[in-house]
């Protein structure tokens, strides 16, 4: 597989996947997905890659272990992978601890094109030359070459075994150093709730764990670089403005519990056409007439809803969506383009950057294509969440506007 490219320029590609899916039936959805994702690698030929795994062995980890193994053996053995001579890969296995587990994984690989690269070690505070193949798992709070946390329990107690946190590390490609943070956070428990406020009670949970993160990344501990987070933001659309403006012309009906009188279902009605239902919204229903709304021109028309991110413009960016809502997927292997009715679609994984990230990434004036941010498997079922992609080129030195800034040079 060659590589893409002039030697002063370096490939990356970004990948962010929630995979839980793919541990609860490996048989039918793996095959698919590392297909998909192969052929990704291919098209791009990237020299360093990232992939962020969220909900890393499925809902049940400890009967999903056989299944994880051998996933991570396809990724390190393949055919697709084999000019692919170094990789680093994290997984949080801890899944006894309540107080640590987050169920992420994250993978990094490197061409053998790519002659130095570097990774820095938090402990020593020192960069170091990466070799060979290896894997870490189990307790990663005691590996020097990343930060682990999990959000305390007090950001969502009403979830009382959340697995939501980040996994942060830190590299130096061609003189030029960023961090690439793995991060999950929290979800809309109910949609009747979200449909409460706007914003919902939820996104002001993401908002502030969220924030946690990037106050993590960015204080004095360690030299400010450049950084992209990427993985299931869990962000949605704004509930109540949607819903406003799909059922605009409809008469809702509320139906409650008999024994508590609690709201446990809402039913939008046309106000004519034999009052037919347009949306049914429960607990964990979200059930539109017409799904051709969310698929439409990528959903477009509903990124007016998606503003969870505007409250963090100021520290990230992002390039322009162009790809439809990546959760909630059938997970049937048959409807690979049909959302679940469980939630309201939504942009939930993402790829962002910092301001200074964005100035990396090299985009090119004869190839409006260098720079592509895009879904995989748009026809295929990946699973409830489709992986989610950044392909991008940094030029040699392009992270360092004084000379030595970054101390790549020094290496153990």
């Amino acid at each position: 597989m060659a590589v893409k490219g002039a030697a002063a320029n370096t490939g990356i590609l970004l990948v962010t996947a929630n995979v839980g899916s793919l541990f609860d039936d490996p048989e039918n959805l793996q095959k698919n997905w590392l297909r998909e994702f192969y052929q990704v690698v291919h098209t791009h030929k990237p020299q360093f890659m990232a992939l962020h795994c969220q909900e890393f062995g499925g809902k049940n980890y400890e009967a999903s272990m056989s299944h994880v193994d051998k996933f991570v053996k396809e990724l390190l053995s393949s055919d697709a992978m084999k000019e692919y001579n170094r990789a680093r890969v994290y997984l949080d296995e801890n899944y006894k601890s309540q107080e640590h587990f987050t169920a992420l994984g994250s993978f990094y690989f490197l061409h053998e094109s790519l002659k130095n690269i570097f990774q820095f070690d938090f402990k020593a505070k020192k960069y170091k030359k990466v070799t060979g193949k290896e894997i870490y798992s189990d307790t990663l709070e005691s590996t020097p070459m990343l930060e682990k946390e999990k959000f305390p329990q007090d950001y969502f107690p009403e979830c009382k075994w959340s697995r939501k946190g980040f996994i942060r590390t830190r590299w130096c490609i061609a003189d030029c150093a960023f961090d690439l943070v793995n991060i999950h956070l929290f979800h809309d428990a109910s949609n009747l709730v979200a449909w409460e406020t706007s914003p919902s009670v939820y996104s002001g949970i993401r908002h502030k764990a969220l924030g946690y993160v990037l106050d993590r990344i960015i204080d004095q501990r360690f030299e400010r670089v450049s950084y992209f987070v990427f993985g299931d933001f869990n962000f949605r659309l704004d509930a109540k403005s949607v819903v406003e403006t799909l059922c605009a012309k409809a008469t809702m009906q509320t139906v409650r519990a008999a024994d508590t009188n609690e709201v446990v279902k809402l039913i939008f009605r046309e106000s004519d056409n034999d009052r037919k239902v347009m949306l049914q919204l429960e607990k964990k229903l979200f059930d539109y007439f017409n799904q051709d709304v969310f698929r439409d021109n990528n959903g477009t028309a509903l990124l007016e809803f998606d503003k969870e991110l505007s409250v963090f413009k100021d520290k990230l960016y992002e390039l322009d969506i162009s790809f439809p809502p990546s959760y909630p997927y059938s997970e049937d292997c048959s409807q690979g383009m049909q959302y679940m009715n469980t939630r309201c679609p939504a942009w939930c994984d993402r790829i962002l950057m910092s301001h200074s990230a964005k100035e990396l990434i090299l985009k090119s004036e004869n190839d409006e294509k260098q720079v592509v941010y895009d879904h995989i498997g748009p026809n295929v079922c990946m699973g409830d969440h489709k992986p989610v992609f950044l392909s991008f080129r940094i030029a040699t030195g392009a992270g360092k506007p004084i000379a030595n800034v970054h101390k790549c040079c020094v290496v153990q």
